[in-house]
């Protein structure tokens, strides 16, 4: 009998050990299960709501207290995290394009431009209640700042030499808007992953543009070209039509100046005397007007205009006549 008192002794043991084992067991998944205490793990922070009002955060440590079913403890990743922009991420893998990527430059050029975006959580509080989906909210942001920038730029300068000055801009754009909208995220670092023409089709018309300026190129260095040959020649006759019109005026003032001699010659004779003067100049008038007639004046009235002969032929006729 004394055997079966030790087993039964023994096993009474066990299931006190047994029952204060589960005791245990059930108290810690109580505190823990139910809410009572929490850890905050690296890279997190506890933000404890009490009936939803906010009453403290929780920096990575603990364990924390706090009320179960009266206090809620929720767990925000504060890491820094990425977000891509005009592509997203296959479940093989792969990259894929997404039509976000289609950008309009300032030259009304179609673009494929790709965006890596870094942020992280700054605020806690703000993240949990100041949108409804705070990623959401960033890449709406992130696409209306993206599509503003390029916008500034020509389809040349974002494939080629100004990606840089995007990912500045963007960013300046992206962190003004997140502080405007206050919704506890903090932009770190954007990168332009990749920029080209969107589809093939796109790409060839792209192609052909790019022809198209380079012949205008050709054109306009033709035209210089041109324009430098022709210069010169033009501004040789230019100088040679100056010459000409410049003797011509010398030529000019010389003959006003003789007239203006002969015309003051003229008045010294006349003030000397007028009347031989008033005939003489009649004299020669009509010799000009009329150089091929003679007048004859006929006993005094009747005036026949007849051919003007030399007088010395009149006056051989006469002494002929004679």
């Amino acid at each position: 009998m004394n055997w079966e008192n030790d087993v039964a002794s023994t096993v009474g043991k066990a299931v006190q050990k047994a029952m204060i084992i589960l005791g245990i067991i059930a108290i810690v998944l109580f505190i823990f299960g139910g809410g009572l205490l929490y850890t905050v793990q690296e890279g997190e922070e506890a933000v404890v709501t009490q009936f939803g009002a906010v009453i403290r955060t929780d920096s990575p440590g603990g364990p924390y207290f706090k009320i179960p079913f009266i206090q809620r403890a929720r767990k925000v990743d504060v890491t820094t995290r990425g977000m891509g922009i005009g592509y997203r991420m296959t479940e093989n893998g792969k990259e894929e394009t997404d039509e976000d990527g289609i950008m309009i430059t300032s030259d009304f050029n179609f673009l494929n431009i790709d965006f890596y975006l870094e942020s992280r959580v700054n605020d806690p509080v703000a993240y949990l209640f100041n949108a409804d989906d705070p990623e959401e909210t960033l890449r709406q942001i992130a696409l209306a700042s993206i599509r503003s920038t390029v916008s500034d730029f020509t389809v040349d300068e974002a494939i080629t030499t100004e990606k840089d000055a995007i990912q500045k801009n963007v960013k300046e754009r992206i962190a003004a808007n997140l502080k405007k909208q206050d919704i506890g995220i903090q932009i770190v670092n954007v990168m332009v992953q990749d920029s080209e023409p969107p589809t093939k089709e796109i790409q060839a018309e792209f192609k052909a543009v790019e022809n198209a300026k380079q012949g205008m190129e050709s054109t306009i260095n033709e035209a210089e070209k041109y324009k430098n040959e022709q210069i010169p020649q033009a501004e040789a006759e230019a100088d040679k039509l100056i010459q000409q019109a410049e003797a011509y005026k010398a030529q000019r003032i010389a003959e006003a100046e003789g007239q203006v001699a002969t015309f003051n010659a003229l008045y010294e004779g006349y003030k000397a005397a007028p009347l031989a003067t008033k005939k003489r100049i009649f004299y020669e008038t009509m010799e000009d007007v009329l150089p091929n007639l003679r007048v004859i004046i006929d006993n005094g009235g009747t005036q026949t205009m007849l051919p003007l002969e030399p007088f010395s032929t009149v006056n051989a006729n006469v002494k002929e006549d004679k």
